[in-house]
């Protein structure tokens, strides 16, 4: 065996990955089109880095049904640490502000139906979305901030799954384009 990789291949289908922590979208797209040889290959939708699971990867004739999947409602279990501000609004950023934490379980679902239903949401700064060609990532790395706009977005269910401490854990079932870290934030 060589280790030469054979011409790519015409493949069509849909494959559920189980994204990994710390992989980008876009490396598990790569990664699949390479496992399979695959020709052409395309997403369904991204996840932070720092987010694990279900990520449908479509190849060939598939990609012609991810925008359906693009468009499709999104559901998240997420954990948040309450009383610290990062840079990056996730366990990656620097911490800019630490507070106790003093809020029990009904406080919280007090909250949660401000965060429901159809609400305006401001993407991070540490987000793919593009200002100027460059994507917002890249400026907030270069320690640029610029203003967002507020975009509709809609959460259509929002449970408190536990409250242990400062661990709040969270299911939302939304639309595409909602930013669970900012819907943290914002809840914080």
């Amino acid at each position: 065996m060589t280790g030469k990789r054979s011409k790519r291949r015409d493949i069509d289908g849909i494959l559920i990955f189980d994204k990994p922590l710390g992989m980008t979208s876009n490396a598990a797209l790569q990664k699949v089109r390479w496992l399979f040889n695959a020709n052409k290959g395309g997403h369904t939708g991204s996840l932070d880095p720092l987010a694990t699971g279900v990520l449908p990867r479509c190849l060939g004739e598939a990609t012609k049904f991810s925008q359906y999947l693009l468009d499709a409602d999104k559901a998240y279990v997420t954990e948040a640490r309450l009383g610290i501000t990062t840079t990056t609004a996730d366990a990656e950023g620097d911490v800019l502000q630490v507070r106790p934490v003093n809020i029990d379980l009904a406080q919280v679902e007090a909250l949660l139906p401000r965060f429901s239903g159809d609400i305006q949401q401001v993407p991070p700064m540490y987000s793919a979305l593009k200002k100027d060609g460059q994507p917002l990532y890249k400026l907030a790395r270069a320690g640029e901030t610029v203003e967002r706009q507020p975009r509709s977005v809609r959460i259509s269910q929002l449970r408190v799954l536990g409250l242990e401490g400062d661990r709040l854990r969270l299911e939302v079932h939304c639309s595409k384009g909602t930013y669970i870290r900012s819907l943290v934030e914002d809840l914080g």
